[in-house]
């Protein structure tokens, strides 16, 4: 029988901190949306609540019997116990945390209707403005007359920047997951194996484990240059010839929700080259040095500045991962999250502290040579910091 992973406890001192953050922001009443159904990128805010997940997929495509399929929301009131309004019929209230739960087949409906119901009027605060889609929220405003929605998208993210003692001990089993898939990947990519083989190995792993894959993305040879050979599934069926640069990330919420995305660049035959070697090694080297920086109480800015510095003296050419993501990392828990190690997408303000889970990653290439990237997953402790993915940085003989 499947059991909740976390007490109740756990869910109080959750919605404890969440209403102490909507009565510093001035709120009585907060709703946040969350979306399930076959995606995991943004069901973290309910999941966080309640630990509700619905499996209602074919979300946009509304019919005369169901509208927004697949979203779901959660109603905080100070001083209340959260009500969850599901969207699939019978949701499995033993595992969900709150005993006010409600379904039904329209949730924008069934908010609106709760809200009425308890006289609500006034300033309240929407959550998930950033994937609500405009249909739905018109539909809200609509049948909302006397709400003045305020966007307060990181109500709940905020206070999901530090994780519990609970939430650590999930990460390091997601580490012990997300480490076994990437050691597969890597190693069927050096073996013979294909991408999709080795790709398959590594879902294998993920799946094995409890976890589940956003994307595997897999490049190598002529196309190591771009993220994934193949955008579409993230792999592409050729297998990696004797003395090719391949790369590959895990990626996807690996344990109870909660997401790792690790990543390795190697030589098949694992004989590299003097430039082979020196690319890889260089790259993994920004990502060791970047995390000896970070430590409790220092700047997030201050160790993206390191990476940018350190990019810049290996000289080092841009690749499309460099470009499409502009950082040294970012924090991990139920998706990817803030703070993010990046002078144009970080903030002065952000440093780091124990009970972070945090990606550290780098893209570096050289003309003539190809494109190497890393990432390690880490926890902040007290001391420092304590890795969880464990997959060897470096395969050569």
């Amino acid at each position: 029988m499947v059991a909740a992973y976390f007490p109740d406890e756990e869910y109080h001192d959750r919605w404890a901190r969440v209403h102490r953050r909507m009565t510093e922001a001035g709120f009585e009443t907060a709703v946040v949306w969350g979306r399930s159904g076959g995606s995991y990128e943004r069901c973290g805010d309910v999941l966080y609540l309640t630990n509700f997940y619905g499996t209602g997929s074919g979300q946009g495509y509304d019919t005369p019997l169901s509208n927004a399929r697949a979203f779901s929301a959660v109603i905080l009131r100070a001083g209340e116990t959260p009500e969850l309004q599901a969207d699939e019929p019978w949701p499995r209230t033993d595992l969900i945390a709150t005993d006010r739960v409600a379904w039904s087949r329209n949730a924008i409906k069934a908010v609106a209707d709760s809200l009425k119901e308890s006289n609500v009027t006034g300033r309240v605060a929407l959550v998930g403005t950033d994937f609500l889609p405009l249909k739905y929220w018109r539909q809200l405003e609509s049948a909302t007359p006397g709400i003045e929605w305020l966007p307060l998208d990181d109500l709940v993210l905020e206070p999901r920047r530090v994780k519990s003692a609970r939430e650590l001990d999930c990460i390091r089993q997601a580490g012990v997951i997300a480490s076994r898939a990437l050691d597969a990947l890597i190693e069927g990519l050096l073996t013979g194996k294909s991408e999709a083989e080795a790709a398959g190995e590594a879902a294998r792993e993920v799946y094995r484990g409890g976890g589940h894959v956003h994307m595997i993305p897999v490049s190598h040879g002529e196309l190591i240059e771009y993220f994934t050979s193949d955008p579409l599934a993230g792999f592409n069926h050729e297998t990696p010839k004797d003395g090719e640069l391949v790369r590959g990330w895990a990626y996807g919420p690996m344990f109870q929700g909660y997401w790792l995305d690790p990543g390795r660049t190697a030589v098949v035959g694992r004989r590299p080259s003097n430039s082979q070697r020196e690319l890889i090694e260089t790259t993994a080297s920004i990502v060791e040095q970047v995390i000896a920086a970070i430590r409790p109480g220092v700047s997030v800015m201050d160790t993206a500045r390191l990476g940018e510095r350190l990019t810049a003296e290996a000289g080092g050419d841009k690749d499309q991962a460099s470009e499409k993501f502009p950082l040294f990392g970012h924090g991990n828990g139920l998706f990817f999250e803030p703070p993010y190690i990046s002078v144009p997408m970080g903030n002065e303000h952000d440093i780091y502290e124990p009970g972070m889970v945090i990606g550290v990653e780098a893209f570096f290439a050289r003309t003539g040579v190809g494109s190497a990237g890393f990432e390690q997953n880490l926890i902040v402790t007290d001391q420092g910091t304590e890795l969880v993915t464990t997959s060897p940085m470096l395969w050569f003989d």
